[in-house]
């Protein structure tokens, strides 16, 4: 019974600095963010109250899930520092608490806050970037002009089944063309049995028209003969129009994991680099799960004798967020230069924080 009271008073501990550092680095981000941009629109482009408070609101989760690796470090660090500081610690270990169970409470809410991370990441912020990026375009910047664009990728899903899939390698707003164009077509059981490549495509203002391509009919079974013919012109059967393709289209933070997924799988076929995206989709998962990587290194540090202080514990954090993003920032370069695997390119601050919180735990409970 002790134990479980001991418990709850160490997490709501945690909690409570937990909360305020998420409001303390969410402030931070918006005041030398968000304001900023805000004002930019306002200034560039005449944005209306009702615009800049939509902008504000949406642009709010893709702060947030950057602050609770912080605010999960600053308080465990925050935390344990004042127990320490107050003789607590002292307190629970002469009463035959190991430290370890002492930590258990901190390193649960760390986990927690990984795993609601990871959902908030996955459901909410993607959400809430498609939604910034439509009123930033359709209500401040007023729809000016369209943009060029890489990689464009046009689906026609049926009962849940892939029937037609376009890709083309970019969209020249100038010309209103797509240039490197594939179309598959794919029979009832999701394999591909039709392929017509171009060169390019234009809009003549009522359908797109294929130019300098070829047309390949697969065949079903060995017993059947592969067509191939090339052609000068040739309709492409896509309805949307230039503005409703772009409008389609969704940057890399806009797509949740499993939309990741099927867009990297959609570029390897057509022999793209995706080492960007795959850094993308790995970050989904290893930023949040930072989380119970920091709260690993903020409860033995927060029983150093020169942590006592809150200024002392933010200073800390500080410091040790400085090297984490400066790890993931390295991570992402060697990934998107191929020089390592995406995947361990993302985890090696994760890597490198566990090993350091594993061995500060350990010392910690000698």
């Amino acid at each position: 019974m002790h134990i479980r009271i001991l418990d709850r008073y160490i997490f709501r501990e945690v909690l409570k600095t937990f909360l305020f550092g998420i409001a303390a680095f969410s402030a931070v981000f918006i005041g030398s963010g968000t304001l900023f941009k805000i004002a930019k629109y306002i200034t560039d482009y005449g944005a209306s109250l009702q615009s800049v408070a939509k902008i504000f609101v949406l642009g709010l989760p893709n702060v947030i899930i950057w602050t609770f690796p912080m605010s999960m470090l600053l308080a465990s660090l925050m935390t344990f520092g004042r127990l320490s500081g107050s003789s607590e610690i002292t307190a629970m270990k002469s009463c035959g608490i190991s430290f370890r169970r002492i930590a258990m409470p901190a390193l649960f809410l760390g986990l927690v806050v990984s795993i609601g991370a990871i959902a908030f990441n996955e459901y909410v912020v993607p959400w809430a970037n498609t939604a910034y990026s439509r009123v930033l375009y359709y209500e401040i910047e007023g729809n000016t002009g369209m943009k060029s664009q890489e990689h464009v990728i046009l689906k026609e899903i049926k009962d849940g089944n892939m029937q037609r899939l376009v890709y083309a390698r970019r969209y020249d707003a100038d010309s209103q063309t797509l240039q490197n164009v594939t179309m598959q077509d794919f029979d009832d059981a999701g394999k591909v049995r039709h392929v017509e490549n171009a060169s390019y495509a234009d809009w003549n203002g009522s359908v797109w028209t294929m130019h300098d391509g070829m047309i390949y009919d697969i065949a079903e079974d060995e017993n059947q003969s592969e067509h191939t013919v090339r052609f000068k012109e040739q309709n492409l059967p896509v309805q949307a129009n230039p503005k409703r393709i772009l409008r389609e289209q969704k940057k890399p933070e806009e797509l949740t994991m499993k939309e990741l997924r099927a867009e990297i799988n959609i570029m390897k076929t057509q022999y793209v680099n995706t080492s960007k995206l795959e850094a993308e989709l790995y970050q989904r998962v290893s930023v949040p799960m930072a989380s119970l990587i920091f709260a690993l290194i903020g409860v033995p540090l927060g029983l150093q004798p020169t942590r006592n202080s809150s200024s002392a514990g933010f200073a800390m954090s500080v410091i040790i967020i400085f090297f984490y993003y400066a790890l993931m920032t390295m991570g992402n370069a060697l990934a998107r230069s191929g020089a390592i695997a995406p995947l361990l390119a993302v985890w090696i601050p994760n890597i490198v924080g566990l090993i350091a919180g594993a061995y500060l735990i350990r010392k910690a409970s000698r």
